[in-house]
This record gives structure tokens, C-alpha cells and sequence, in this order.
């Protein structure tokens, strides 16, 4: 048994339990989702997309209380980098998560870039790379929306690295790190989309420990992995082909990953995501067990 984590909070999400989406008939519903949560150990959640969990905060509050579960975060999509014409729109949804966020008592909104290719369809939506003055939109974009979303709801924006987004690579998570202010603007780092694209996670908390502000567990398959990249596979398709897998057979090692966060000497969540949309309803319970008894074997 590995020395005790005591600053990281393992919790699961909906993701775990392949949902993408408010509603659609191949997720499981929202109760089964909570009901196995649990039951798999597991004392935290996120919100997973807006709508797919209850969105009145008495009801949710009596749905996730009576299973002892609590909510660790909500989860926003945003394209910024396209400028001030979108703040009123990106706002307008924000809000409505943040709003239910707050009253649900999390501290945490994540925040994912929009994606520049289309998940089902492959087609490519924008450029991959963004030009200067969109790099000045997006994190100037960002700032402004951690002082907002700080102001009015209490909530600590964390910025997600996700794959087929603007903020993926080593290089385009350091650029905005570097470009955005640690008092309005932290890192969801999630250990699966940084290794989907290239980057090493513990090297990234060695060494701006100070703005990984939240964490993600989650694994890739390598062999799927060469095969995804040489094809230049969509992430939707990846996830589909098996990309992101259980844990301990993928990559990074998650024990070092944890070690690493764990000697931040600050509190953080560890929210574990196995993509799997869409996947049979019987397929993630067991998982999410053997995930849980595998994160106690590293101590946390």
C-alpha cells in the first residue's frame, strides 16, 4: 500500500459513465449514473454536461445528498479565441452552470476551449493553430471570465487542456500559462487528453505547480494511441476505437502523476474520466470499481 494522498479528493464524473450529452438515448439516465457512482466507492462528482443531471438545486441537492455524494464542479465549453463578439453568448451559459455550480456548493468551473474539428463528423471547423491576435482574444478572454465568474459566483475558473482543441500540446498549454494571470486564470489538468497529445503530466506540475489548480485521471492506450495519430483520427472516433482506457494499463502512470500533485502542498480534486461514449449501460460500474481499488493502492 502506497503512502496516504491526504490532499487529493478522488471523485468520478458522468464521463465515466459515457455521457456527452444533456440527453441522448444511448447514456445511461441520470439516477443510474448517481446510484453507481456510489456505489463504486466514490464520494465526489462533477455535473457532467448542463441538463443531464437535475438543474434545480433543491432537487439535485436531495438527489446527490441522499446517495453521500457532493458535486466538485460544472463544466462550460467556450470559444473565446473568436473574440468579444461571443462574450454575451459564452456568458449566458456560463452563468446558467456557475449558478447551479454555486448552489451545489463546488468551488471549481472547468473550462473546455472549443474544438476546431468536429467530433462526429471529422470535418475541420477552424484552423488548428490560432493566429496572434487570436491567442490575445483567447487569454485575455479567459482572464476576463475567471474575474467574472470569481465575482459574481465565487467559482475558480480551470482551464482544461483537451484534445482537438486550441489548448492541447506542451507548447499551447505553456503559451497560455504564460500569457494569463495565476490569480484569475488555473489548469484542469487532465492526465489522459495531455498524454493524447504529447505532453507529460508530472513534468507539467513540476513545473507550474502553482496553476494546476484541478485534476483529471485518466489514461490513453498507446498502441491505439500511433494508430489515432498516424490516421489523424478525431477525437470523437479515438474514444470510440478504445483510445482512453482503465486504469493501470495505459499511460502516464497515474501513482506518479498523484505523488507529484501531492507534493503541491495544496488541496485538489482527482476526478477520474474514462471517456467511453457511447458504451453499453452494464460496462462502467465494474470499471469505476476496480478504477476506485486501484487509486486506493496508490494511496488515494
Amino acid at each position: 500500500m502506497a503512502a496516504p494522498l491526504d490532499r487529493i479528493r478522488v471523485g468520478s464524473a458522468p464521463d465515466s459513465w459515457g455521457v456527452w450529452f444533456p440527453d441522448d438515448p444511448r447514456q445511461v439516465p441520470w439516477e443510474r449514473f448517481l446510484d453507481e457512482v456510489a456505489e463504486a466507492g466514490y464520494s465526489w462528482i462533477e455535473l457532467g454536461p448542463y441538463g443531464y443531471l437535475p438543474t434545480d438545486p433543491a432537487r439535485l441537492t436531495d438527489e446527490v445528498g441522499k446517495r453521500g455524494l457532493t458535486v466538485s464542479a460544472g463544466t462550460v465549453f467556450t470559444g473565446l479565441h473568436r473574440g468579444p463578439s461571443v462574450w454575451e453568448s459564452t456568458w449566458e451559459h456560463v452563468s446558467q452552470v456557475a449558478a447551479l455550480t454555486q448552489a451545489m456548493g463546488a468551488r471549481h468551473l472547468v473550462v473546455i476551449p472549443s474544438f476546431w474539428r468536429d467530433d462526429k463528423t471529422a470535418e475541420i471547423l477552424e484552423p488548428p493553430e490560432l493566429t496572434g491576435e487570436q491567442w490575445a482574444y483567447l487569454t485575455k478572454g479567459m482572464e476576463r471570465l475567471g474575474h467574472e465568474v470569481k465575482e459574481t459566483y465565487g467559482l475558480d475558473i480551470v482551464v482544461h487542456p483537451h484534445a482537438d482543441t486550441h489548448i492541447d500540446t506542451e507548447d499551447h498549454v505553456e503559451r497560455f500559462l504564460d500569457s494569463t494571470d495565476s490569480e484569475l486564470v488555473n489548469l484542469c489538468l487532465d492526465t489522459g487528453h495531455y498524454a493524447y497529445c504529447g505532453g507529460d503530466s508530472v513534468k507539467l506540475i513540476e513545473t507550474y505547480g502553482e496553476r494546476i489548480g484541478y485534476l483529471h485521471l485518466k489514461q490513453v492506450d498507446p498502441e491505439i494511441l500511433a494508430d489515432v495519430v498516424r490516421g489523424e483520427v478525431p477525437f470523437g472516433p479515438a474514444v470510440q476505437r478504445g483510445v482512453m482506457c482503465e486504469p493501470p494499463s495505459g499511460v502516464p502512470e497515474l501513482g506518479p502523476v498523484l505523488v507529484a500533485a501531492q507534493r503541491l502542498g495544496v488541496e485538489l480534486f482527482a476526478i477520474v474520466e474514462q471517456d467511453m461514449y457511447p458504451c453499453e449501460p452494464d460496462r462502467p460500474l465494474p470499471i469505476a470499481v476496480r478504477t476506485r481499488q486501484f487509486l486506493r493502492s496508490c494511496g488515494a
